[in-house]
C-alpha cells in the first residue's frame, strides 16, 4: 500500500493569519413601497383604463387628478372644469362621464336642472356638477341665448368669490348665492370658449376595430368605484391644510395654470412619478389647445394681413372701397378667398371674419364726390399691430 499524503502543518505564521470573512452577498437596490396616494391615482387611473378608451396617456392622467381634486375642492382657488368633448356619438363621452360620477366628491347630476336650482344647490362645500350632452344647452344661438344664465353661472364657479345675485323673499331682498363648484361638462364638439379656456379638455375619438373595453353595469360596478373614492376620501381629507398652503411649481402660466394648479397639486401630495406625469400631460394638454384655437383664428388672423396687403397694392390710400377690397382679395389664387364661397369672399363673410376686431365698414366720401362703403386703413391699425405685425428691419444689415 502507499503512504498517505502527509497534510502539511500550519506554520506558525499561518495560524496567526485572519481567516477572511465570507462576502455579503450584493442586495438590489430596495425602492420605497408607493405612498396611499400613489395607490390610489393608480387603482382609479386603472378602472378608467378598464372601461374607456381616452385619447392618449396624458388625458388618463389628467382625469384621473381632475377626480380626486374634487375631494379637495374647498382647498382651491379656482375650480377646474373637465370638458369631455368628441367630433360624433359613441365616441365613449358618456361612459367616461359615468366612471367620473361614480368617484368625485358629491356628484350632482344636472341635466334639464335650471340655473337657479343649480346655484341653489352649491354650498361652502360645493358638490362636483355633472352635465352630459351639454351641445344641447349651447349647440345653437337660439338654444345658447335661452341657457345664457347655466353658462354664466359656469364660468363664474371657476374662481371663488365670484357669487351671483338674485332678488328673493317676500321683501325681494338681494342674496349672495356661491357658484364655485368643479364641474365636467360632456358633449358634441367644442362647448363655448369661455367654458373650453376654463377646462381640462378631453378629446374623445371613437374606438378602432380591436380596442376593447369592460362593459359597464351600474348595480354590478359601482361598489368598487365607490370604494376607491374611499380611498380619495381617506388619504385626501387629512392632507387639506397642506394643500391650502401648496403652490407647486407650474409650466404654464395664466389662466392655464389657474386651471392646472389642483390637479399639479394631487400629484405633488401623492408623490413618486405623479408628480412628472402631470407636469407632461399639462404642458402637452395646453400646448394642443393652444394650437387649436391657433387654427381656429387662423382665417381671421390671414385676412388681416391680406388687406394690409390689398391696401399696400392699392397705393395705401387713406379709404378703400369694400367692393375694390373683395376684388383685390378674390383675385388671389394663393388664397382661401376665391373659395371661400360660391361667390369667393363676399360683404357679409368679410363682415362676419373682421367682427371680433371690432371693424366693420360705413358709408364713405370717395374721390370724385362718390359715396360708397368701405374701409379706412386706420381702421386696421390697431389690429395689425397687435395680431400680425410687419417684422422690424433688421439693423445689423443695414436692412
Amino acid at each position: 500500500m502507499e503512504a498517505p499524503i502527509p497534510t502539511p502543518s500550519p506554520s506558525a505564521e499561518d495560524a496567526q493569519a485572519p481567516t477572511p470573512p465570507d462576502e455579503p452577498p450584493i442586495s438590489p437596490p430596495v425602492s420605497a413601497p408607493p405612498s396611499e396616494g400613489e395607490r390610489a391615482l393608480s387603482d382609479l387611473r386603472e378602472q378608467f383604463r378598464r372601461y374607456v378608451v381616452l385619447p392618449s396617456e396624458d388625458a388618463l392622467t389628467a382625469v384621473t387628478l381632475w377626480v380626486a381634486a374634487t375631494h379637495l375642492q374647498t382647498a382651491w382657488q379656482h375650480a377646474p372644469r373637465l370638458a369631455v368633448v368628441g367630433p360624433a356619438k359613441r365616441c365613449g363621452k358618456s361612459r367616461l362621464l359615468d366612471v367620473v360620477t361614480e368617484t368625485v366628491h358629491d356628484p350632482l347630476i344636472t341635466i334639464n336642472a335650471t340655473a337657479a336650482a343649480v346655484f341653489r344647490s352649491i354650498t361652502d362645500n360645493p358638490p362636483t356638477l355633472l352635465v352630459d350632452e351639454a351641445d344641447t344647452l349651447f349647440g345653437s344661438a337660439k338654444v345658447a341665448e335661452k341657457n345664457e344664465e347655466m353658462r354664466g353661472l359656469l364660468n363664474a364657479g371657476h374662481q371663488r368669490n365670484r357669487p351671483t345675485l338674485r332678488v328673493s323673499g317676500p321683501n325681494h331682498e338681494v342674496a349672495k348665492f356661491p357658484t364655485f363648484a368643479m364641474a365636467a361638462l360632456a358633449g358634441i364638439g367644442d362647448l363655448p370658449d369661455t367654458i373650453m379656456d376654463r377646462s381640462v379638455v378631453i378629446r374623445m375619438r371613437r374606438r378602432r376595430p380591436g380596442e376593447k373595453v369592460a362593459e359597464f353595469r351600474t348595480v354590478r360596478d359601482t361598489p368598487l368605484l365607490h370604494a376607491l373614492r374611499d380611498k380619495l376620501v381617506a388619504w385626501l381629507h387629512p392632507l387639506h391644510a397642506t394643500a391650502m398652503d401648496l403652490t407647486p411649481p407650474m409650466p404654464v402660466e395664466d389662466r392655464a395654470a389657474d386651471t392646472w394648479q389642483p390637479l399639479i397639486a394631487v400629484a405633488d401630495l401623492a408623490g413618486g412619478r405623479w408628480p412628472a406625469a402631470a407636469r407632461s400631460a399639462c404642458l402637452a394638454m395646453t400646448k394642443h389647445e393652444a394650437e387649436q384655437d391657433q387654427d381656429n383664428s387662423s382665417l381671421s388672423i390671414r385676412l388681416l394681413g391680406d388687406i394690409r396687403r390689398a391696401f399696400t397694392a392699392e397705393g395705401n390710400p387713406s379709404a378703400l372701397r369694400t367692393s375694390r377690397l373683395l376684388d383685390v382679395l378674390n383675385q388671389d389664387d394663393e388664397s382661401p378667398w376665391p373659395g371661400y364661397t360660391e361667390k369667393g369672399l363676399t360683404p357679409r363673410g368679410l363682415q362676419i371674419l373682421l367682427k371680433d376686431y371690432t371693424i366693420s365698414a360705413a358709408n364713405r366720401r370717395f374721390p370724385g364726390n362718390v359715396q360708397a362703403r368701405g374701409f379706412t386703413r386706420l381702421q386696421f391699425a390697431d389690429a395689425w399691430a397687435r395680431y400680425c405685425p410687419e417684422p422690424e428691419p433688421d439693423l445689423s444689415t443695414g436692412a
